[in-house]
């Protein structure tokens, strides 16, 4: 077994394999030694004849499991040298969801980002309620089985099917429903439009949320996307940092620190992170996000960007590539669009899951990466609020986290100690002191 860094390794080409987002094609490729992450991401693009390229990246996990998305303007070797060259996986994701996919110049962009949200519906990270949900459910069922048959498609023909998280009768019956009443004659193409149309206007939508304590410590998902930084305590939207309200972002060990300005009042907000390598992984996507977002030109952003303040001391960040204007004002596409060629990818429960429950139970799995996973129906709400009481069963662990290398991490073992407020300006927790109107936590 061959690692980097060795001398048989220096001139050899490592192979690799890619994991496309409809889950049914691997791609095999590799990359020299020396070679930038910009290569690797751009010979896989060319294979998937995506122009509008910059949407797009190559997430990886380290040998501590650890998610990182690969560098462009940084050596793979470097990023990847503690892995075994045997079994290097990429996974093919959207990096940055485009605000309104319609200003794409491409069908086939499109398309990748219609794979990349089915998949998020499946996985728990679109957030929407019943109704929604089976709406979006029934655009993939004609667009992927198209116009309902009664000769096909009898009973139950959506039981064996894997479109939501977690599928009740219920919820089969409004997709159904929908797909034989409502739905004929649509195309495929059809479909992902009004699929698109509906989940870009989600608060969830782009957001791939992180676990992270507040300064009470309370479980908190951390999102963020193209409109700032949104939290959630179980299903429930806390609260929405638009980039125009982030004045700064860092971390200092575990603690992701944002600097926000809320009624005209400037104020430090820190969230607790289970370790330093998953805060630094956290800054590294608020900073990335919030540069390709909202500068208007990539000369004008910093070119070294640090973790222990915007532009002081800290782990360094160099962002390489293209903001979201300058994509959107470049004409030089002036191709003919491709035409897509879709593929199949609606997967089929496997006989080891349970049958499609009558009502809304609650599914016991956290994926860490991702909103709460279980479901009640209480409400017209389609997704989850862990109970205190209930006992995750780590062997559960979601598909989705399995195939991208990607586990539960453990539970922090320490939890916060509140000691005493001392003053308004002046707040000690644990062993921790925080001054002026900085939050922090051990």
């Amino acid at each position: 077994m061959m690692r980097f860094g060795s001398k048989s390794s220096a001139n050899v080409p490592i192979k690799c394999t890619v994991r496309l987002l409809d889950d049914t094609q691997l791609l095999d490729s590799e990359f020299q030694i020396n070679e930038k992450g910009s290569g690797l991401i751009s010979r896989i693009c060319e294979q998937l004849d995506l122009i509008e390229k910059d949407y797009f990246g190559l997430r990886y996990v380290d040998s501590k499991r650890q998610r990182h998305w690969l560098e462009p303007s940084k050596s793979i070797f470097k990023q990847i040298r503690d892995m075994e060259t045997d079994n290097i996986l990429f996974s093919f994701r959207v990096k940055f969801y485009p605000p309104n996919p319609f200003r794409l110049k491409e069908d086939i962009t499109r398309y990748q980002i219609y794979l990349q949200l089915k998949r998020d519906l499946l996985h728990g990270r679109l957030y929407c309620n019943t109704s929604e949900a089976a709406l979006l459910g029934a655009y993939i069922l004609q667009a992927e089985l198209g116009d309902f048959n009664p000769e096909e498609h009898i009973d139950n023909y959506v039981n064996e099917l894997k479109i939501l998280l977690t599928q009740t009768l219920q919820l089969e019956e409004k997709m159904m429903d929908i797909h034989k009443n409502e739905l004929k004659g649509k195309t495929a193409a059809e479909m992902e439009t009004m699929f698109l149309k509906k989940a870009c206007v989600l608060d969830t939508y782009g957001v791939d949320p992180h676990s992270v304590k507040d300064q009470r410590g309370n479980q908190l998902y951390l999102g963020i996307n193209h409109t700032g930084i949104v939290t959630f305590q179980g299903s429930k939207k806390m609260n929405h940092f638009s980039w125009s309200q982030v004045q700064k972002i860092n971390y200092e060990g575990k603690m992701f620190i944002i600097h926000v300005i809320l009624n005209e009042k400037k104020q430090t907000i820190g969230f607790k992170c289970p370790r330093g390598a998953s805060c630094r992984h956290v800054w590294k996507c608020a900073v990335e996000q919030m540069l390709f977002f909202t500068f208007s030109s990539s000369s004008d952003v910093p070119h070294v960007v640090s973790g222990g303040g915007f532009f002081s001391w800290g782990t360094k960040f160099r962002y390489s590539g293209r903001v979201e204007r300058e994509i959107l004002e470049d004409m030089s596409i002036t191709r003919e669009s491709p035409s897509v060629t879709r593929v199949g990818s609606l997967r089929r429960k496997s006989s080891s899951e349970p049958p499609t429950p009558s009502n809304m139970v609650i599914n016991q799995v956290a994926g860490f990466n991702s909103l709460p996973r279980s479901l009640t129906n209480t409400s017209e709400e389609y997704s989850t609020s862990i109970d205190s009481s209930t006992q995750i069963d780590n062997s559960s662990v979601l598909e989705t986290l399995l195939e991208d290398q990607e586990i539960i991490t453990p539970k922090i073992e320490q939890e916060v100690n509140h000691e005493e407020i001392l003053n308004n300006d002046h707040l000690l927790i644990g062993k921790c002191r925080v001054l002026g109107r900085i939050i922090l936590l051990v």
